[in-house]
């Protein structure tokens, strides 16, 4: 992979991971600590959604990030044909 390739790679995994960030930090912040008083007033469970966003949903959305990036490299992955040399790797 020349360099060009391997900046444009780099630009992209950088990008992927401030976009998920971001939303994690959003759903965090945002759910669990800034609108916790509109979210109270929902409840689920038996538990205000904002508490409930505190303890729990930021872990789940935490999680499924993390599916959304493996999902997304993989993609990247074969994009710029890292793949295949991964492959002859584990192959030798």
């Amino acid at each position: 992979m020349d360099e060009e390739a391997r900046r444009a790679y780099w630009r992209r995994n950088l990008r992927l991971m401030t976009v998920l960030l971001t939303i994690w930090a959003i759903v965090a912040f945002g759910c669990g600590i800034f609108f916790a008083d509109a979210l109270n007033k929902i409840e689920v469970g038996g538990f205000p959604l904002g508490f409930w966003f505190a303890q729990q949903g930021t872990i789940l959305v935490f999680l499924a990030l993390i599916a959304v990036y493996v999902w997304r490299m993989d993609r990247l992955d074969k994009e710029f044909g890292i793949d295949t040399y991964e492959e002859e790797v584990q192959g030798s």
